[in-house]
């Protein structure tokens, strides 16, 4: 199962490091909503191979034979080997190269809340609430377990229904009528 675990997380932990190696450096250019998006859709492909790597578990350890349970706890496991890298990659990025992300971002939302009508007191409150966050947001600690927050969901789901589709246990055949 380790192996398993292993090659499927880290080839889906390289998918996710790899894709956002490439957009952050335009994160500016591609823009905070559409780089959501982009970094949303590469967690779901990279996160398919959670499929590929309880199948691969199924039809090469198990004998083509395995339980609900054994499919989810594999799937889990690649889900948080790959969330692993993308905090690992993520906190390289932030702390050596993209220092003032949070606070352009803390502009964008406040461009974005004030285009949307909201009022001075309004935004004066998610100033605020976004600053303290950004206070926190420096240690890394609190910044890897908000990070791990975003892909992990995301491969569990997959790892969820990929274990419900999977899934299958071995009939044992009846005994032949004396």
């Amino acid at each position: 199962m380790k192996k398993t675990v292993w090659t499927f997380g880290l080839i889906a932990g390289g998918i996710l490091a790899v894709t956002m190696m490439v957009t952050m450096p335009f994160h500016e250019q591609i823009g905070y909503d559409r780089g959501m998006v982009i970094g949303y859709t590469s967690m779901v492909a990279a996160f398919l191979l959670i499929f590929f790597g309880i199948r691969s578990y199924r039809d090469n350890v198990a004998g083509g034979s395995i339980g609900f349970g054994r499919a989810l706890a594999i799937g889990a496991l690649i889900a948080t080997v790959a969330s692993s890298c993308y905090v690992v990659t993520w906190e390289v990025i932030y702390f050596t190269s993209t220092q003032d992300f949070l606070s352009q971002y803390q502009a964008h939302e406040l461009e974005k809340a004030r285009r949307g009508g909201a009022t001075q007191a309004e935004l004066d409150k998610q100033l605020a609430d976004m600053q303290h966050f950004a206070k926190l947001y420096q240690n890394p600690f609190i910044n890897a377990a908000v990070t791990f927050v975003e892909p992990l969901p995301v491969g569990l789901i997959i790892a969820l229904v990929s274990a419900g589709v999977l899934s299958r246990r071995r009939r044992v055949p009846e005994p032949a009528p004396a």
